[in-house]
């Protein structure tokens, strides 16, 4: 392959990949660019190989968000989740510029290294959704896409990011941040409420919910219980004593 040939197409790559975001091998090989041609232009300073695969254009300031679009195409159902979710819409309490950010996803995965030495972050893997096979939809309608983002950087929406944090109560999340995040709240749907509700597989999330709800008047607590069938486990209170040694008791409706 002659130089000028090699020219070219890193001219093209220049011109048509995006900046502001990381791209692979797949990426690339669309543009013609095979593996030992992808190295000979990291050796030669046309890119930056970040790991095995990874590459950038050299100074490109590129972003934890921008970066999380390449991980999208890798995880299934990677999305912005939890506390970090519910800051970008608008709810948030003594977020610091320390702190991680929080991704969600369907299967099991450790965030790659040229990631995290960048962007502090941290990712869940749990199956706090039961997605009903009459609802295939409901998992997408949760996620959007936030302004100010890349396109298509999938967020959870604010009623499942906040289901998110309380899962993560008394683990990852203290007790009384949990709470101050959740009295930002302001006017869920309480349609998704109530589906959402009914297909989490965590008792613990769907109480202290209901229990903050109620006392905050959030949303019509009696009338999401009535209205779908949400799973509040035994008639007995759940008990559990956190990490901080705080004891948790909550009653089954809140």
């Amino acid at each position: 392959m002659g130089g000028n040939f090699r020219h070219q197409i890193i001219r093209r790559l220049q011109a048509e990949l995006p900046r502001g975001a990381p791209f692979d091998l797949a990426t690339l090989s669309q543009f013609g660019v095979s593996p030992q041609l992808a190295a000979h232009y990291a050796e030669t300073g046309w890119l930056v190989r970040l790991a095995q695969g990874v590459y950038a254009f050299p100074n490109d300031d590129f972003g934890a968000y921008g970066a999380l679009k390449l991980l999208q195409q890798r995880v299934p159902g990677l999305h912005i989740g939890g506390k970090s979710a519910l800051a970008l819409q608008g709810v948030r309490h003594n977020l610091g510029s320390r702190d991680r950010l929080v991704l969600w996803g369907d299967n099991r995965y450790v965030l790659p290294t040229w990631y995290t030495s960048r962007f502090p972050a941290r990712y869940v893997h749990a199956r706090l959704f039961d997605w009903p096979d009459t609802q295939t939809a409901l998992a997408g309608k949760t996620l959007t896409t936030t302004p100010g983002l890349p396109d298509d950087l999938r967020v959870a929406v604010p009623e499942r990011a906040v289901l998110e944090l309380l899962y993560e109560v008394g683990v990852k999340e203290s007790l009384e941040e949990a709470r101050n995040v959740f009295d930002g709240l302001r006017s869920p749907r309480k349609d998704m409420v109530g589906q959402l509700l009914s297909c989490c597989t965590s008792v613990k999330t769907v109480r202290l919910f209901l229990t903050w709800a109620r006392e905050t008047n959030l949303v019509d607590v009696d009338g999401v219980l009535k209205q779908y069938p949400v799973r509040i486990g035994s008639a007995t209170r759940w008990m559990s004593r956190l990490h901080d040694g705080t004891l948790l008791s909550l009653k089954p409706h809140g």
